[in-house]
Order: C-alpha cells, then structure tokens, then sequence
C-alpha cells in the first residue's frame, strides 16, 4: 500500500489538545465533530483527533502539580494495548474500543484520528502482561532505560527484537479495527531517544501490514532536516517546530522553519507548523481558565497564510463549539485553502528581519500567488519585483488585475513589481 495516497493534500482537522490537555471526554468528541460536519467539512476540513491519554483514568485530576500523573492507571486490554478509559468514553466499554466513536465520525462524513505515544505501557511492563502473537511478555519487550523525558506513560522498546515490529503491529491492528484513519504518534519526531529513528519505521510497516490507510504524523519537533527524506519514505506529517502557541515571538520563528524545509513538501509527505491557535483555548491547563487567542486579527492571518501558502497540515486547536465569527472565517477562506492545495510548489523569495515574500501556483489553473508578510511592530510598504519570479519556477506577472484574498481588495501595481501597505505583523495575499 503505497502510504502517498493517504494524504494527497495536506492534511486539515481539529485536535483536541489546545483547549482540552489531556481531558477530553466522548461527548465533547461529538459535539466537536458534529460542529466540523455543519460548519468546516464542505471547506475541507475532515479530521477529528483525539490527543494525549485517552486511556488514562483520572487524567486531568491532579492538573495543577502534574500534566501526566506519574505512573498512574492506564487502561488496557490482555495484548498490552492501551484502550480507552470507559469513564470518559462511555460507548468503549465492553471491548469496544474506540469503534462506536469512530462509526459516529465517520456517519457525518469525517475521519477520525487519535493520539498515541512511542513504545510500549510501563504499567505492562511492571505487570508482565502478554503480547499478542508471541511467548514474549511486555516486560521482556520494554527498556526500561529507554523513556519519554516529559511522559511517565511509557517504556521504549527493544527495537532491534522482531517482537518489537509483532507490537507496533498488534496495536496498529486494533486501531484498523476500531475505523482510525490518522495516529499522531509522540515522542518521536525529533529522536531523542536512540530507537527513534527504528520505531519510526516499525510503525510505517505496521501500518501497511494492517492493509488500512492511516496517515501518521509525528511528534514533537523539531524534526531534523537532516532525516528529511528518512520521515517522508515512513510518515505523511512531520513536526518542524516544538509546541506552537498563540505568541508572536513563535509565531515570527517559523518563517526561519519554513524557510529551512521548503521543498520537502510532495503528495502525502508533508512538514507540519503544528497546530492552529485560533479561538478559545487552554480551557483544561493550570487554572482551568480559557481564553481567547493571544494572537490578533492580523497576527492570526499571518499564521493562516503562512501555513497556507507554505502547504502545512491544518489542525485547529481552539474548541469549536465556541468558535465565533471572526476565527471562522479564517478558517474558511476558500481562496487561501485553494492556495494550500498547492504546498508542493511553494518557495520563499525574501526573508530578512522586516519582511518576508513567499510564492506559489497552481499549474491546473494557471493561477499565481504571492503572500507579502510584514514582520515589524509598526505598518509598513513591502516591495516585491514581480519580474524576478519566472527565474525561480514561479508563474510570472504579466499584466492584469492583482487581488487580495483576505480583504477582496486590489493591489497596486508598480514598474517591474507590487507595492503593499502591510500593517504590523501583518500580511497580504495575493492572486493574479
């Protein structure tokens, strides 16, 4: 099963994690999903990703002194399989699992997706529970001196045993039969662990061993251009960024990333911006008080035409039943989602501290895009000559009205290039 049929594009959905931690529970899961299908689905948007420790049972309790509470309990089957906690998920009790939730998703025409984290239950480990398919115990199986620096959940495996590839299998089996059609797998992306790079693989195998097309994004980042193509021959997404939040300072940083993975980018292997701030989030952090992203209206275009026009995968972090109207139309500009279809040709023109041009086209519709982003604290004219765009691939300007996608207005038009009043941390896209 060749895995660059599974995302042709780039990948666009919600994720659980920037309003929920790691507390989401099956009716938040619906309400969100039964958002997406009214609201974003005829725009795209198709996956509904469930985060970190859905299988834990009194996740969230202890939130102000843990994120992950140190060995606590963790749900799972007599395979070492890690299910979901019935308390939270209701309709997974019995043995379920997640298929009566992913039946639901997919009836209102979605797909849906969960979190998982490399390796194998340190709880089955302690307890010697059975593997599936083999003689060999999780205890026998984990390394124990193999861990996540920030999660408790997990041991790494003994990577070089075949059982390691009989795991990942086994799980990737029970995920296929529960309907999953995404995994993000963590701790994983940026190998600080020395059996990274070997789990990256037993997982791309144990997905085509399963024989159901499941894209596999991989986390934290950054990742390492280095293993640019290493992550594209054995995954769909990549983190290029550690977590993103709704900050400028991170936000003007990932122009340096996306200039670094510029053309990495094809059909079903895409570098990932991580996920979308946009709207209410941090609900189930710290405190418990939500808030508004942090970002403005013009900071939160920036980072929608960034990750738009350089054709990053699109997670939406905020909770979507309370989106207003402002943040949906963000997400629903049909223009910038006709420019992120086309992040294979993407190419960044000018960068400095001030400023940065990108470009792309569309050859089927012979159409040209130029995003003008202004990086400084105060309004300011951004340049671009037109004319030195044909000497790198992109389609060159030759006449005719320049429009812009966010505010439906046209550019001006200068000898030999575009002139843009761009306001601070500002950005205008535009289509000729």
């Amino acid at each position: 099963m060749d895995k660059n049929t599974f995302s042709p594009t780039p990948p666009m959905g919600w994720n659980s994690y920037d309003y929920y931690n790691t507390e989401i529970n099956e009716a938040q899961v619906r309400a969100n999903a039964d958002y997406m299908a009214a609201h974003l689905k005829e725009f795209g948007w198709e996956y509904v990703v469930i985060d970190i420790e859905w299988y834990a049972t009194l996740a969230g309790s202890e939130n102000r002194l843990y994120q992950y509470i140190p060995f606590g309990e963790l749900m799972m089957d007599e395979y070492s399989r890690l299910i979901p906690d019935p308390v939270r998920f209701p309709s997974s009790a019995g043995g379920k699992g997640f298929k009566p939730l992913a039946d639901y998703i997919h009836s209102l025409g979605l797909k849906f997706g969960i979190h998982i984290m490399r390796g194998i239950p340190r709880i089955a480990a302690h307890r010697h529970t059975a593997l599936l398919g083999t003689s060999m115990t999780a205890d026998m199986l984990a390394d124990p001196s193999n861990i996540c620096s920030w999660n408790p959940d997990m041991y790494g495996l003994r990577a070089h045993l075949p059982e390691a590839q009989l795991y990942y299998n086994s799980i990737m089996q029970l995920y296929a039969e529960w309907g999953v059609d995404y995994i993000k797998c963590d701790d994983i992306c940026r190998e600080d662990a020395v059996t990274a790079h070997t789990e990256i693989n037993l997982l791309h195998n144990a997905i085509v061993a399963c024989g159901r097309p499941i894209v596999l994004s991989l986390s934290p980042g950054p990742a390492k251009i280095s293993e640019a193509a290493y992550y594209a021959e054995n995954a769909n997404m990549w983190r290029i960024t550690d977590d993103f939040w709704d900050s400028w300072p991170l936000l003007k940083d990932m122009f340096r990333r996306c200039e670094l993975w510029q053309g990495k980018a094809e059909p079903g292997c895409w570098p990932d911006c991580d996920m979308l701030p946009v709207g209410i989030i941090g609900g189930c952090f710290g405190d418990r008080v939500e808030r508004k992203s942090a970002l403005t209206g013009d900071e939160l275009k920036t980072m929608m035409s960034l990750w738009g026009i350089f054709g990053s995968p699109l997670m939406i972090g905020g909770e979507l039943t309370k989106m207003d109207t402002s943040s949906l139309s963000l997400l629903t500009n049909r223009e910038l989602l006709a420019i992120h279809k086309c992040g294979k040709y993407a190419m960044q023109m000018e960068r400095t501290d001030d400023h940065a041009i990108w470009m792309s086209k569309d050859p089927e519709t012979d159409t040209g895009y130029i995003a003008m982003f202004n990086l400084a604290d105060e309004e300011r004219a951004v340049h671009f000559w037109v004319s030195s765009a044909a000497d790198r691939g992109m389609k060159p300007y030759n006449g005719g009205p320049i429009r812009e996608i966010w505010t439906d207005t046209t550019a001006d038009i200068i000898t030999g290039g575009l002139a843009c009043i761009v306001p601070a941390h500002g950005v205008k896209v535009l289509k000729y």
